[in-house]
C-alpha cells in the first residue's frame, strides 16, 4: 500500500516562509505525479500545485509567484516552498499523487496524505 507522509507545517507570520515536504513509500510507486491541495476552515479543498514525473509544474493562480513545487524523484519526495505567506494561505495542506498531473489537479488522486497544518498569523 502506497503511503504519503507530509511534514513541515507550522505557525508563521504573514510575509514569512515555510517549506512542506511529502514522501511516498510503498510497492510500485514509480513515475507518479505529485501535488498539493489545501483546505481552509469552512471551505472546500482546493488545488495548489502539481509536478509531473518529468518536472512539469502547474500552479493555482492564487499561489503563482509565491509558491514553488519541486521533486526529488530518487527519493519519491515532493516539496512546496511557500514564500510571502498571507492569512488566506492558512489551512491543512494535503499531498496527493497519481499517474497523471491532470488526475491530481482534478482532485481525483488515488493516494492522499493525512495533511499538515499551516497557520499564518498577522
Amino acid at each position: 500500500q502506497v503511503q504519503l507522509v507530509e511534514s513541515g507545517g507550522g505557525l508563521v507570520q504573514a510575509g514569512g516562509s515555510l517549506r512542506l515536504s511529502c514522501t511516498a513509500s510503498g510497492p510500485g510507486f514509480s513515475r507518479y505525479a505529485m501535488g498539493w491541495f489545501r483546505q481552509a476552515p469552512g471551505k472546500e479543498r482546493e488545488f495548489v500545485a502539481v509536478v509531473t514525473w518529468h518536472g512539469i509544474m502547474t500552479y493555482a493562480d492564487s499561489v503563482k509567484g509565491r509558491f514553488t513545487i519541486s521533486e526529488v524523484n530518487a527519493e519519491n519526495t515532493v516539496y512546496l516552498q511557500m514564500n510571502s505567506l498571507n492569512l488566506e494561505d492558512t489551512g491543512v495542506y494535503f499531498c496527493a499523487s497519481d499517474l497523471t498531473a491532470a488526475t491530481v489537479q482534478g482532485g481525483k488522486a488515488k493516494y492522499w496524505g493525512q495533511g499538515t497544518q499551516v497557520t499564518v498569523s498577522s
